[in-house]
């Protein structure tokens, strides 16, 4: 296992998934656990972008690296929505919807990698809009107040995490259209 500063924030990612949980348990006030538990996300959500950055920037790409990133950011996405169901913020279907497919395409591309087929199942912009709504919707249902006096982060957040669950529907759908002639063969 190699431990570079891109393998490093990616760790630090994981770590935060046990503190976002943890923070909903504290005995502090309700505004202050959401700001906490928003600006935990929005970093860990940052620091993805960054160590996809600096692996490339750094040549400190790895097949270890290239594992533990999609593992990190959905059990990080998964651990905030299943606390967004607790909290009664996202209703348990659109919890189910996200988190199935996560589940249902991480074990699609495991098999396609098995079979020399990666690339079929390749990331497509579709999957790209969904993690984009889902990375601001989040954060929004996270935060649960008006941001300045102004935007209301409850309803919008609603709306965009919608929004992300029709996408990962329609994301899914779209990998397995893609991954079709290998399962209809192997089957």
């Amino acid at each position: 296992m190699p431990l570079n500063l891109p393998t490093f924030l990616t760790w630090l990612r994981m770590l935060a998934i046990p503190m976002l949980v943890g923070i909903f348990y504290l005995p502090i006030a309700p505004m202050t656990m959401n700001i906490a538990a928003t600006a935990l996300f929005v970093a860990a959500a940052i620091t993805d972008w960054i160590d996809g950055w600096l692996a490339r920037k750094l040549g400190q790409t790895s097949a270890f690296g290239a594992f533990l990133d999609p593992v990190a950011d959905k059990l990080l996405v998964c651990a905030a929505l299943v606390m967004l169901v607790e909290l009664n913020r996202v209703h348990a279907l659109i919890a189910v919807i996200i988190i199935g497919r996560e589940i249902t395409i991480s074990a699609l591309r495991e098999w396609m990698a098995q079979i020399g087929a990666h690339g079929s199942v390749a990331v497509h912009s579709i999957g790209k809009f969904k993690t984009i709504a889902q990375l601001v919707a989040i954060p929004m249902l996270l935060f649960n107040e008006r941001l300045f006096g102004l935007i209301d982060c409850r309803m919008l957040g609603r709306w965009l995490i919608v929004v992300a669950a029709i996408l990962t529907v329609w994301s899914m759908l779209y990998y397995l259209r893609r991954a079709w002639p290998y399962l209809r063969d192997a089957a």
